[in-house]
Order: C-alpha cells, then structure tokens, then sequence
C-alpha cells in the first residue's frame, strides 16, 4: 500500500512550522524542538516527513557556519584510536618504533612518518592517510 503525497497537508505544515534559513540561535533552538517532535511521532506522514528533512537540513547548515569542526590531527586520531581499543603505548613498541620513539609520538614531539602511518593503519585497520 502506497500512501501518496497530500500538497494541501504540507502547505498546512508549512504554515503551521513556517520552516526558513536559521540565523539565530533562538531560531535553532526552536527548529531542533520542533525536530524533537516530528522525531516523537511514531507514524508519521509522508508530509511531516518531509517537513522534518528540511529542518534538518537548516539545521545543519547553521551547525556548519557557526559549529564548524575542525578536522583531527593525525596525533589526536592516532590517541582516539588507543582509547577506544584501550591500547597502550607499550603495545605500539615494534610496530613504530623503540619505546622512546611511541613516547615521542603519543606525545606529539614526533611526527608520524609515512611509514609509521602505514604500519598503524595495517595495526588499527584503518587507512593510513588518517595519520599523515
């Protein structure tokens, strides 16, 4: 069963959200508890659907102009992934070098060479570009 598309709903949605460009955060706050609600629904209508893809769409272009993320380091990543592994230093001696060498990366003295890159990314089973 196909349930198709009512236009008069969603121009009724539309004045009832009035859905347009964030510029401030009241605006934001606003969009994201109006989300909260269409996320609340446990059936919701192809219209409210809809509804909701264009608030989150708006929402994320104001998070990208005024919440930017900056990209990790490879140090950050490389210190992210042993955490989450709850991998120790000493477990990265022989696989980037001598005990003195990991302590120098972990602790950002050292730059991660390429080879160092491509042996944590063969370790980790990530792509070594994360660590360059």
């Amino acid at each position: 069963m196909s349930t198709s598309f009512n236009t008069s709903t969603y121009s009724q949605l539309l004045v009832e959200f009035q859905p347009k460009v964030i510029t401030t955060e009241e605006e934001y706050d606003r969009a994201l508890e109006t989300v909260e609600k269409l996320m609340a629904f446990k059936e919701r209508s192809p219209e409210q659907t809809e509804i909701l893809k264009l608030l989150v769409t708006l929402i994320e272009e104001f998070e990208n102009k005024h919440y930017p993320i900056e990209p990790a380091s490879p140090h950050a990543i490389l210190k992210h992934l042993m955490e989450a592994r709850r991998i120790k230093q000493s477990d990265l001696v022989g696989i980037i070098g001598s005990k003195g060498v990991v302590s120098e990366v972990i602790n950002e003295k050292r730059a991660i060479s390429k080879e160092q890159a491509k042996a944590l990314g063969e370790f980790f089973h990530v792509s070594p570009a994360l660590f360059i």
